[in-house]
């Protein structure tokens, strides 16, 4: 009884005014279910403790690990990377071809401030102010008159005068205007020698022979595509909206094929110079993609990204 007080939470005088006061069956109970509950109580603190000892013990196995991976690291690079942190060592293991001289002077650099410390900064400065729009940029004036009321004035009822203005900018763009280039080449005779037959001025270099759009157009298709992420079926669609035109995504598809030929020369010279660096790292990415040879739906194809370090 002694030990069950103990180890109950109840206090001894209220345990013993419940045995007077419950009848002799009741209080058995009682006293049944708080020895369950103290011994499950008991053993679910043992468990706790238990997983304590164990992460704390996971916590100094993975300090000891981490330590152990940072002297190899600096042992493999050398005595200048011990001023460099675990993060930056992490990188370096991503970075193949590293030499101990980039190390020396990757250790040589200032730490990067922490996260609090430029937030602080950042809070700190001091507002700019309103950008100022660049100075290359035509301007056209709008001038605003005054309403007819402002023009008098209040107190005598005379006419004001101008004394200047209030100047604000804002930028502003002109729609495309889309337009048909009527091309007349002379066409020359001889009205003494029809023999000599006739000569018409030379026609103009063109990127697609005989199309039925512009140098221009196909020019712009391709900046859209490639630098504005503009896919061709969304471009077909504006030409149809804004010029009344119907080009096919097809069509447009054909464009991309003749211009990406034209550039081979560009590419040629773009692989001489990748493969004149000490190394190169290459990142595959598959995409899809219509191709002429094969019909029907997208097929896989590799889009490679390609760098080199260059050569010293």
């Amino acid at each position: 009884m002694s030990a069950l007080n103990s180890a109950c939470s109840f206090p001894a005088e209220l345990f013993e005014q419940l045995k007077e006061q419950l009848p002799e069956t009741l209080f058995a109970f009682l006293r049944g279910r708080i020895a369950t509950y103290e011994e499950q109580l008991g053993a679910a603190s043992k468990q706790l403790d238990t997983t304590r000892s164990e992460l704390q013990y996971a916590r100094l196995k993975i300090q000891v690990r981490e330590e152990h991976l940072r002297l190899r690291r600096i042992a493999k690079y050398g005595p200048g990377s011990e001023k460099l942190s675990d993060l930056q060592l992490q990188l370096l293991e991503e970075e193949p071809g590293v030499s101990r001289q980039e190390v020396a002077a990757e250790s040589e650099r200032e730490p990067l401030p922490a996260a609090g410390d430029d937030e602080k900064k950042r809070k700190r400065r001091p507002h700019r102010g309103r950008q100022t729009l660049p100075a290359n940029l035509p301007r056209v004036e709008k001038v605003i008159a005054c309403t007819p009321e402002q023009c008098v004035c209040g107190n005598c009822g005379k006419q004001t005068v101008v004394i200047g203005y209030e100047v604000s900018e804002v930028l502003n763009v002109k729609p495309a205007e889309y337009f048909v280039e009527v091309t007349k080449r002379e066409k020359r005779a001889c009205k003494q020698c029809e023999e000599q037959g006739v000569e018409a001025a030379p026609l103009p270099a063109r990127i697609i022979d005989k199309s039925l759009v512009s140098d221009q157009i196909i020019i712009d298709t391709i900046v859209s595509k490639y630098a504005d992420h503009s896919p061709l079926y969304r471009q077909s669609a504006i030409l149809l909206r804004d010029a009344g035109v119907d080009i096919s995504r097809a069509t447009m598809c054909g464009w991309v094929m003749t211009v990406g030929e034209r550039l081979e020369p560009v590419v040629g010279a773009m692989r001489k110079e990748l493969l004149a660096g000490s190394y190169i790292q290459a990142d595959e990415t598959l995409v899809d993609v219509q191709v002429h040879e094969k019909r029907g739906k997208n097929h896989q194809a590799y889009c490679v990204l390609r760098r080199r370090r260059p050569a010293t």
